[in-house]
């Protein structure tokens, strides 16, 4: 029989822990049986410390045990899921999953909601009125097996020990571990049932990795614990220091989305679902070669198929199919004003987290769990890094259901933005991939 405190103990002076201290622990402190102030201990003791690969496997493992998992056995085919570690105005999915299900992939996604300033997938659907985000774990394989699509929010009692964990970690400034990170993360995904993940790292100032060398750690221990449990998993790299595309906030993300799938996408957006998209598909044996599968990739937007199986998506789970094509009649903010640029200049930089934070301020993002979000609110970019501005030419459009909270909106925005006299490239969006 274990003592947690020796286990405290033993992870504090550096030592490695084995699988059955590790089940130990996670199956203790789901079940109450181990105390927060002892489990807050070894999570200090985990961040200043670190962990193995193999403590990082076992981890995972133990947290994905802890509940419920996901048989997708029922699924015909190679079932491909995907997940970004958030970011603003990351819409990937909505472009990303209807394109893979255009070319009989299946597509079998548990999603989130938003919290903070990056948007949650859940919350970006339901600005489809009726539509069903909660699927019977029948009917989620159902729409799969018949339409090769189906993204619902978790259902499941999926990995508890993690959202126990986290809470902690949150309230005990435990959060950044890359180890950490790594196995809530995965835990998630391996009880979700997947036979491949594609995994979308963010790096940047509008990411929770800002810098590339702590993001290409994270995504080689992700890319590790795939790989210990047998599951195809690929990460990429991707550029978040600035907002993904143009749109930041639920309803107006959506109208881009459905822009993208018309073929008007921004060119930073779909290289990114370019990117992912073409991984999903070596995975799934679609493709054999990354040239191969952007040809197919393409051809579900020049074909109309991706648009037409994302309209399959949304009546098969409760919304209005009808919405899509008219999409704009959805957008319901009161208050519309543009933020004007004080001087001439090129966009030299546009700090993401305070676009993200923009939209917070007005209702589009959570502080906690708990809050409500605004669908209708958001911003629209007009002006990119590299575009030239002219004095009192508009940079972005605020979307606002309160006169206040628009006007503090466009402070942030405005505040955001840098300017200089000469052009400055934009960085690659797609920064390495690591299988």
């Amino acid at each position: 029989m274990f003592r947690m405190y020796d286990l405290i103990e033993k992870k504090k002076n550096g030592e490695e822990l084995t699988k059955e201290e590790i089940e130990f622990i996670v199956q203790g402190y789901t079940d109450g049986s181990i105390y927060d102030y002892q489990m807050s201990a070894f999570l200090m003791a985990v961040y200043f410390n670190g962990m193995t690969k193999q403590e990082t496997f076992e981890l995972t493992m133990a947290m994905e045990a802890s509940g419920d998992t996901l048989d997708l056995s029922e699924i015909k085919g190679v079932k491909v899921d995907k997940h970004s570690t958030g970011g603003v105005g990351d819409k990937t999915t909505l472009v990303l999953a209807p394109m893979i299900a255009a070319l009989d992939v299946p597509v079998a996604k548990m999603s989130g909601r938003g919290l903070g300033h990056t948007g949650g997938t859940i919350d970006k659907l339901e600005a489809f009125p009726g539509f069903l985000t909660s699927l019977p774990e029948e009917t989620f394989i159902q729409n799969v097996n018949e339409h090769k699509i189906a993204v619902a929010g978790q259902t499941k009692n999926l990995a508890p020990a993690d959202k126990k964990i986290y809470a902690l970690r949150d309230a005990t400034a435990c959060v950044n571990s890359i180890p950490l990170i790594a196995s809530s993360i995965m835990s998630k995904k391996l009880a979700s049932g997947a036979d491949g993940i594609c995994l979308d790292v963010k790096v940047g100032s509008g990411a929770f990795m800002k810098n590339e060398a702590d993001a290409q750690c994270l995504a080689k221990t992700m890319v590790d614990i795939g790989t210990f449990a047998n599951k195809k998993v690929v990460a990429v790299l991707t550029n978040m220091d600035e907002p993904l595309g143009n749109a930041v906030g639920n309803t107006l993300e959506v109208m881009e989305a459905i822009d993208s799938l018309k073929g008007n996408g921004p060119k930073d957006l779909m290289e990114v679902v370019f990117a992912l998209g073409s991984q999903m598909l070596l995975m799934a044996g679609r493709a054999s070669s990354e040239e191969e599968a952007n040809k197919l990739l393409q051809s579900t937007i020049d074909s109309g198929a991706a648009y037409d199986k994302f309209k399959e998506f949304v009546k098969i789970q409760g919304g209005n199919p009808e919405d899509v094509d008219h999409m704009e009649s959805l957008l319901s903010a009161k208050v519309v004003s543009d933020v004007v640029a004080l001087k001439d200049g090129y966009v030299a930089k546009i700090e993401a987290e305070q676009i993200g934070h923009a939209s917070m301020i007005m209702g589009g993002g959570r502080a906690s769990k708990e809050d409500d979000i605004d669908l209708s609110v958001g911003i629209i970019l007009r002006k990119k890094v590299g575009d030239f501005v002219k004095a009192n030419e508009p940079i972005a459009t605020v979307y606002a259901n309160d006169s206040s909270l628009c006007e503090k909106a466009k402070e942030e925005i405005l505040d955001s933005y840098q300017f200089s006299d000469t052009k400055t490239q934009g960085k690659p969006m797609v920064i390495k991939t690591i299988k």
